[in-house]
């Protein structure tokens, strides 16, 4: 099966990684064991996947983080391996993608856009005739305006659109044009009750999941069909959660819930219609305290009980909206406007479990305050979400399926018990362990791997010799396989990239340690001269805004280089113009250490100004090392290097990204070397570049490239 895929490939060739992972899912397959795979840039990890995949007697669900990789696979990789194993298998296999019903047009919300002002009032009260004569409804302000002329556009493709899929409008809408002509899942009145339930496009997504052999879905959504018992993602044997290290983290945005005082303002207007008067009233005080509260709060976590303004805020508002959903009863078949009072319901139900929970001050869960920095206009927010989803996972992702679970850092320190543990899989650890420490089962270790640890072994002669050698095997692919008493096992598949002769870990330990924020003296001048002896050819990885800028406007200052700052431009055109600009440098933070893939020698140097600790002010992740601090643990080690480690693998995989990229990584944090115990964890969380301290070697190897 795997041969016929990868034969269908242009240029396609076998990869020892990529059969050892298809052979391995195969196994869990039969056994039913979960599996939790490491496959590096270029194993082939999806065709590895999907191959073994549509061998098993049933429906197979696929989930991805990134709209990216969902397209990647149902534009290219799923078509054309449909067509490759269609005569081994007697049969073409067939596939669908599964969204979320807010990415779909919605008839019943476009038949009434016209009925309603842009700014979100959909459900203010027209004044319609007395006996119910059309005409009289509220229209649109400025019918040629904006607003206006996308829903017009809108309403002409949804006679032609077979999907209604948001993707698939061209050109697209902007967000807030989109939301009126869609239906949040919790507002839906449900196809039976819906007029244009028969015609319905998030139903007719969900008929064709139900049919299909393979099924393409996103860990957001799949985290709500967990959260919601499992009914929105069609039975299956097989779950593939490819990008998995997202997964925790989407598991949790999906069970964040918050109180905005904007939305409960929205919602009282919306139920107008359907209160009394004073009840509408209690609403809107209810969202006055709010806004009152958050004023006085400072932003960040709240770390003891919820401050007096925003209980009361809380207090009131669960009262206004248990009377308002008693008062608005049950939405019935005869009901005037089903639609329209389902979606009251739907928002004053979600207010009202929000305030029970932040009253409930439950210890698993987490909430802060956020609002604008320097105290401007801007969003104003009171926040709630859990501090752990490993529970929910544990429960809810395992059950009656079987999980394969991937990504290029799944082994954190070489081992994936923290990954594991994150998603549900082991028991939890010791809370005084130390992740950053040898652990007895450490599984997974690469077979082959410069020690980091080691005396520098860098000289002039070699490093010349790293970076001037064409790849060779794939010794990296090699690994060993880990068994587990606890359902699950664990596989490293490596990468074919040959990354001690591609590649260079430079880690300038010479500077001092970073303290303020911001890109400090000693680290501007090291970049200087690092992008200075390649002749730009370099993303910078920066940790904040601030050092970005600082480092932009240096470089701008003493080079003549073109230097592309995030923010500047849109990112897509930014990144188009780092690939055709040889000598440009491309400088942005956290959305670049994953989203930028630049093959071939328009990326060779990139440089990370600082480890990506997560900061101090992030709310879960305080919360979460505080809790191991309090049950006797490192917080740091167990929270915050696990987070650093995940982002530093990803930044530092934007430079090798086929197997004639060369290059270097030049991590401008001496902690990376000099750190006890977490410096050593996160250098083994990374790809087996070849690795030095010395400045000479870093800069004698980039000037190399440059005249190359």
């Amino acid at each position: 099966m795997l041969a016929a895929a990868v034969g269908a490939v242009p240029g396609g060739t076998a990869r020892p990684g990529q059969q050892q992972m298809a052979t391995a899912i195969e196994e869990s397959i039969l056994s039913g064991e979960h599996l939790l795979v490491q496959a590096g840039t270029g194993t082939g990890k999806s065709l590895a996947y999907l191959a073994p995949a549509l061998t098993v007697d049933g429906p197979v669900v696929v989930s991805t983080a990134t709209l990216a990789l969902q397209s990647q696979l149902v534009d290219h990789d799923l078509p054309r391996l449909a067509d490759a194993v269609a005569p081994v298998l007697g049969d073409r296999p067939t596939f669908a993608v599964l969204k979320g019903r807010h990415h779909y047009l919605c008839l019943a919300r476009l038949e009434n856009s016209t009925e309603d002002e842009p700014e979100d009032t959909l459900f203010d009260a027209p004044a319609r005739g007395g006996g119910g004569g059309g005409g009289g409804g509220t229209k649109w302000l400025g019918e040629a305006g904006r607003l206006g002329k996308q829903i017009e556009r809108i309403r002409d493709w949804a006679m032609e659109t077979d999907t209604g899929d948001r993707d698939e409008l061209d050109p697209g809408v902007d967000d807030q044009a989109w939301r009126l002509v869609s239906m949040p899942a919790r507002e839906c009145v449900g196809a039976s009750r819906c007029p244009y339930g028969t015609e319905c496009f998030a139903e007719a997504s969900r008929a064709r999941a139900r049919e299909a052999d393979v099924v393409v879905t996103n860990h957001s959504l799949l985290a709500v069909d967990m959260l919601a018992g499992r009914h929105i993602v069609p039975p299956h044997k097989l779950l593939v959660i490819d990008e998995a290290h997202e997964l925790a983290d989407r598991v949790s945005s999906a069970a964040q819930a918050e109180l905005i005082p904007e939305l409960i303002d929205r919602a009282a207007r919306r139920s107008r219609p359907l209160l009394t008067p004073e009840l509408a009233d209690s609403l809107l005080a209810a969202g006055d305290a709010l806004a009152v509260g958050l004023a006085e709060a400072p932003a960040g976590r709240i770390t003891g009980e919820l401050p007096a303004p925003l209980r009361e805020a809380c207090t009131l508002l669960d009262a206004a909206t248990r009377s308002a959903l008693e008062k608005i009863g049950d939405v019935k078949s005869d009901d005037p406007d089903p639609v329209r009072k389902q979606q009251a319901k739907a928002v004053l139900d979600d207010l009202s479990k929000t305030a029970q929970r932040l009253l409930e001050d439950a210890d698993h869960d987490v909430a802060w305050v956020e609002k604008p920095d320097g105290g401007g206009t801007g969003r104003r927010a009171l926040v709630v979400a859990p501090l752990s989803v490993a529970g929910t996972l544990a429960t809810h992702l395992y059950e009656d399926r079987t999980v394969v679970a991937t990504s290029a850092t799944l082994a954190l320190g070489g081992r994936f018990d923290t990954v594991a543990r994150a998603l549900g899989l082991a028991a939890p650890a010791d809370p005084a362990a130390d992740p950053t420490r040898p652990h007895p089962r450490a599984n997974a270790l690469r077979t082959v791997r410069p020690d980091p640890t080691a005396p520098d072994r860098t000289s002039k002669p070699d490093s010349t010799s790293k970076l001037d050698s064409t790849a060779k095997s794939d010794s990296t692919s090699k690994s060993n396989r880990s068994e587990s008493d606890d359902g699950w096992r664990s596989l490293d598949v490596g990468s074919p990239f040959d990354y001690p002769r591609q590649g260079i870990l430079y880690v300038a330990a010479h500077l001092p340690r970073p303290a303020a924020s911001g890109l400090p003296a000693a680290a501007g001048e090291e970049l200087l001269g690092l992008v200075g002896a390649l002749g730009g050819r370099t993303l910078g990885l920066f940790s904040s805004r601030r050092a970005a800028l600082q480092a932009a406007e240096l470089l701008r200052a003493r080079t003549d280089l073109p230097i592309l700052l995030q923010g500047e431009e849109a990112l897509p055109l930014l990144v188009r113009r780092f690939r055709q600009e040889r000598a440009s440098c491309l400088f942005g933070v956290m959305s670049l250490w994953q989203g930028v893939d630049v093959p071939g020698d328009a990326c060779q140097l990139v440089v990370i100004d600082r480890l990506p600790f997560p900061r101090p002010d992030e709310p879960l992740a305080a919360a979460r090392a505080a809790a191991v601090d309090a049950s006797g643990g490192s917080g740091f080690a167990a929270v915050s290097v696990p987070i650093a480690a995940v982002r530093l693998a990803q930044g530092v995989g934007r430079l090798i990204r086929s197997t004639g990229d060369k290059g270097v990584v030049a991590v401008l944090d001496s902690r990376l070397e000099t750190a006890r115990g977490y410096g050593a964890f996160l250098r083994k969380s990374l790809p087996p570049f070849w690795y030095t301290t010395r400045p000479e070697v870093a800069r004698g190897a980039l000037e190399r490239l440059g005249k190359s």
